[in-house]
């Protein structure tokens, strides 16, 4: 067994023991692969043990990875999980699954201008800036329900939840502070929109799962404890 197929194993073991310890089932937490920087061949080992859906932050590395799949056959959940800048949002919009981080109505109506008529609508998450951190991105909770209504009347956009990066921190108790007003918000934007198909709350890393899935996240980001640790030399 090699060392990401062993990572995988250890990953899904400790979701499993995070949701039993919350009295959760333990299908009720997706795994996303976190796999920026990460080669293919990575990916690939991941796919081989049973991962479907990954995360990058870069559009273009992102694009080059899902062109190499497509070529082969092999139908991956593809997710965009960084920053966006506005002349990237055709590429996004034209390759990747899901985006997990709009947070401007003028991000939202490009990508549902951009999105091809022929591909299913691109599900999206609202990023909130849940520890209000002037580096992040992500809006302030306030404005989500205004951003949600307007994401829900364009018809090649999804909006399938909220996702959030809370400040790193080694008190617990302030990282399970960001994660409950994160299920709080969830739980007013499904209230606000019963007829949409809320479902999605993204927040938890490697270092914060534990925390995140005791507040309900619903899909946790995992690259570090599958892939090892990143280089950014290059």
């Amino acid at each position: 067994m090699t060392d990401i197929q062993n990572n995988l194993v250890q990953v899904k073991k400790k979701i499993c023991q995070c949701c039993e310890k919350s009295f959760r089932g333990e299908n009720e937490v997706r795994l996303l692969a976190v796999s920026k920087t990460k080669p293919v061949e990575d990916i690939i080992v991941a796919y081989n043990s049973g991962q479907l859906a990954f995360g990058e932050n870069y559009v273009q590395e992102g694009i080059e990875k899902i062109r190499y799949f497509e070529n082969q056959h092999i139908h991956l959940e593809w997710h965009f999980i960084g920053p966006l800048q506005s002349n990237k949002t055709r590429l996004v919009a034209e390759n990747f699954d899901w985006i997990q981080t709009v947070d401007r109505i003028k991000i939202a109506d490009r990508l549902n201008e951009q999105r091809p008529h022929f591909k299913l609508p691109l599900n999206v998450l609202i990023q909130i800036n849940i520890s209000n951190e002037q580096s992040k991105s992500g809006i302030h909770p306030s404005e989500m329900l205004g951003l949600a209504k307007h994401i829900g009347n364009l018809p090649h956009l999804k909006l399938r939840g909220l996702m959030a990066i809370p400040e790193p921190t080694e008190d617990i108790t302030q990282q399970e502070l960001a994660f409950a007003k994160m299920n709080d918000l969830f739980t007013q934007l499904r209230e606000a929109f019963p007829q949409l198909q809320i479902d999605t709350l993204s927040m938890g890393m490697t270092d914060d799962m534990s925390s995140a899935i005791k507040h309900g996240s619903t899909m946790v980001r995992i690259g570090t404890a599958i892939f090892g640790r990143r280089d950014y030399s290059n």
